[in-house]
């Protein structure tokens, strides 16, 4: 099944080059497929995984492991950000 992976900041730096422009990328997992087993696939790094939405709702940290994606999702991840 496809979902779209879109990563921001920081993480943007874990997509493909062509990618990195979009911040998104179409990726084709395994039916059932987690969160949790999309960022380990993805090698993102669990510390910089902050803020998870699926389609804009929030995934909060314990819930990644057990939610599975369904077809045409978007999964959009953000690192911790400070500012001022």
């Amino acid at each position: 099944m496809k979902i779209v992976l879109k990563l921001y900041a920081t993480l943007r730096d874990y997509l493909p080059a062509e990618a990195a422009k979009t911040s998104a990328l179409t990726l084709d997992v395994a039916a059932g497929s987690t969160v949790q087993q999309v960022v380990e696939r993805c090698a993102l790094p669990q510390s910089l995984c902050h803020l998870v939405l699926i389609d804009g709702n929030f995934v909060p940290p314990p819930a990644r492991a057990s939610r599975a994606l369904q077809e045409g999702e978007t999964l959009a991840i953000w690192p911790p950000v400070a500012g001022g």
